[in-house]
């Protein structure tokens, strides 16, 4: 795997650095927003770890622009603590959030986890049905090329956004709480990062439905959590 670490404190960046290229991980390291912003154009990256306050430019206008092309994982690391921020990380398309102080141990099983997300969900073996329409046509799945369309308009979704909707679409019906769903798509259940969920599905809801705040497709229900109201109408192999 090929990461993009950006962090401008030179020791956490060692330390980060050391523990990636002992994990069998390739790096490029940087300190600069703008240098990160063209080494994920002018190379292939896998993943990125990026730190909120770096130099040349912050980190959330970072993960904004590369969100405009790429949809790379961004995993953000920050000393910022207050929800307000974790949420605006969120909803710049961020992810996973991690904040300081960490324990390496942490960073590199939440990178783990996230790469088998990665893995599992590029793979064709997870869905055998490569489309799903609902409501009769409306809302449409192409899990190959990891597109959404609604009302026959392209919906443009976040790599954990997708893996999201992947997941309550291909069990339509079944509810799951937000830690539960937090473990289908990154692979860990963290009572911390249980309201980071909440935060997806807000997100995802604002780009599907005509009002999210009265939602026909995915829906809560009141003491089980989130779930996928329509059942497949036509599936296409």
């Amino acid at each position: 795997m090929d990461i993009l670490l950006v962090e401008d404190d030179e020791s956490i960046r060692d330390v980060l650095k050391s523990y990636f290229l002992n994990e069998g991980w390739n790096v490029k390291e940087t300190g600069n927003g703008k240098n990160a912003l063209q080494l994920i154009q002018d190379f292939k990256i896998d993943l990125v770890v990026l730190d909120l306050m770096i130099r040349g430019m912050q980190g959330e206008d970072v993960c904004g622009k590369i969100r405009q092309f790429s949809t790379v994982p961004i995993i953000m690391i920050t000393s910022k603590v207050k929800e307000t921020d974790t949420i605006n990380g969120l909803n710049l398309g961020a992810d996973d959030y991690i904040t300081k102080p960490f324990r390496m141990k942490e960073v590199i099983a939440r990178i783990h986890a996230l790469k088998r997300r990665m893995d599992m969900f590029s793979s064709d073996k997870l869905n055998p049905i490569t489309i799903k329409r609902f409501n009769r046509g409306r809302f449409v799945v192409n899990f190959t090329t990891k597109e959404v369309f609604v009302d026959g308009k392209k919906v443009d979704l976040t790599h954990t956004e997708f893996k999201v909707l992947n997941v309550l679409t291909n069990t339509p019906g079944k509810a799951y709480s937000r830690y539960d769903l937090t473990y289908e798509v990154h692979g860990y259940r963290n009572i911390d990062v249980g309201r980071t969920m909440d935060m997806h599905i807000r997100n995802i809801r604002s780009k599907i439905e005509a009002d999210p705040k009265a939602p026909l497709y995915i829906v809560t229900k009141i003491g089980s959590g989130y779930k996928f109201e329509y059942q497949p109408d036509v599936q296409l192999s």
